[in-house]
């Protein structure tokens, strides 16, 4: 039988160990910042309705947590361990480009799901690059897309890279959140104008 004498003495040891370890930090969602504001067009670009799909992510550009290069040349990445995304990359970025679409008013519908069956202009990306970077004394988002367009026939009439990068204001992570949401915008904002190029030359 044990003794209470050599049981009881352990409690205090115990209670201190507890009190010693580190906390565990909460969990910190971030979202891109509200884009500015676009013009609308005058007239749609097109007459049928664009679908944008869900971005493809690979590998680590499919989880929420927010990546960091551990190279200038962002050729190694890591993930924070609490620092997450507030919707995973792919869905939020589908979102972001539907509403900007919407908001310029290219087509009568822009949406993030048709039938198979309707005629409709397809719009689908690729995450290439969507990571914090430092170089030197300068941290900056560093975004890069493919991006396709497409008819019913699945044959693309526009496919292309985007790559961008905004330097951060700050070293915290919500300024990090804004530059990326600027280096996002800065792409489709590009991506925008060869959608406009390519209606403008079919007509």
């Amino acid at each position: 039988m044990i003794s209470l004498r050599c049981v009881v003495p352990l409690a205090p040891l115990l209670w201190l160990a507890a009190c010693s370890s580190p906390a565990i930090p909460e969990v910190t969602y971030f979202r891109l910042p509200a884009p500015a504001a676009v013009a609308r067009m005058a007239t749609p670009l097109s007459s049928l309705p664009i679908e944008v799909d869900t971005f493809r992510a690979d590998g680590v550009y499919a989880e929420q947590a927010v990546l960091y290069a551990t190279t200038p040349d962002a050729g190694a990445l890591r993930a924070y361990h609490y620092q997450m995304w507030s919707d995973p990359p792919a869905r939020g970025l589908q979102e972001r480009l539907t509403d900007r679409l919407r908001d310029a008013g290219v087509a009568p519908l822009v949406t993030d799901r048709l039938p198979s069956s309707v005629q409709a202009l397809r719009i689908q990306g690729r995450i290439l690059h969507y990571e914090r970077v430092q170089n030197a004394a300068k941290v900056s988002a560093l975004v890069e897309f493919e991006m396709r367009i497409e008819q019913d026939s699945g044959e693309p009439l526009l496919e292309r890279r985007y790559r961008a990068e905004a330097v951060a204001t700050g070293p915290d992570m919500a300024a990090m959140a804004r530059a990326f949401g600027t280096a996002v915008d800065t792409t489709f904002s590009t991506f925008v104008a060869d959608l406009v190029a390519m209606q403008e030359g079919k007509s």
